[in-house]
């Protein structure tokens, strides 16, 4: 995470809820084959697990089950230029981002809890096409739902250490960082625009 104690994040609450907002991320682990990262959906599962699967044949999945695994969510970012400050010439160019970090031990999952925890996600993720009518997996051939899971393995990751960061223009004057929160949306960022309005 930045270094700069000014964009530390430390409310859980807005983490859990960025994580579920985005419901997808990248878990890393360090494995005898090197370091390995899988693209995961996951959910929550409580306050300090998250719930994700990875595919069997992935190279990371032998090794996760007792591993350290690190998990990142990147919500909205983008370039400022340091012209949309308004400050004038000694300013640099920089990166905004909204980021989560969530470390901790993994834990395989038996099948009934991976067949819940899909079943979880599918209807968190399905209750943001609302009207849609919500897909559920009744709609499939319980023998082909076995066969699709039976390709993927479930994990548990027990979060013992949290760190994000907000890094949203904080360490400007006000009105410089609603400036470049303008120059963010007219070049096609407005999520990281909305953010540094909103602090």
């Amino acid at each position: 995470m930045h270094p700069n104690s000014t964009f530390r994040w430390e409310d859980r609450d807005a983490m859990r809820a960025l994580v579920s907002e985005l419901g997808f991320g990248q878990l890393f682990a360090a494995t005898p084959d090197g370091p390995r990262v899988a693209q995961v959906p996951v959910v929550w599962l409580d306050d300090d697990t998250l719930g994700l699967h990875v595919a069997r044949g992935n190279g990371i999945a032998r090794y996760l089950d007792g591993a350290t695994g690190l998990f990142t969510a990147l919500g909205p970012d983008g370039y400022v230029s340091p012209d949309w400050y308004r400050l004038g010439p000694d300013q640099v160019p920089t990166w905004n981002y909204v980021a989560v970090e969530l470390e901790g031990v993994m834990r395989r999952m038996i099948d009934d809890d991976l067949v819940a925890q899909l079943d979880q996600l599918s209807a968190e993720q399905e209750a943001k096409l609302a009207p849609k009518t919500p897909w559920t997996r009744d709609k499939m051939d319980p023998k082909l739902f076995g066969k699709l899971t039976a390709a993927i393995v479930g994990f548990r990751l027990e979060i013992a250490g949290w760190r994000g960061t907000l890094k949203l223009g904080q360490n400007k004057p006000e009105a410089a960082r609603l400036a470049a929160a303008d120059g963010a949306e007219a070049s096609g960022r407005r999520g990281i625009a909305h953010w540094m309005r909103n602090l």
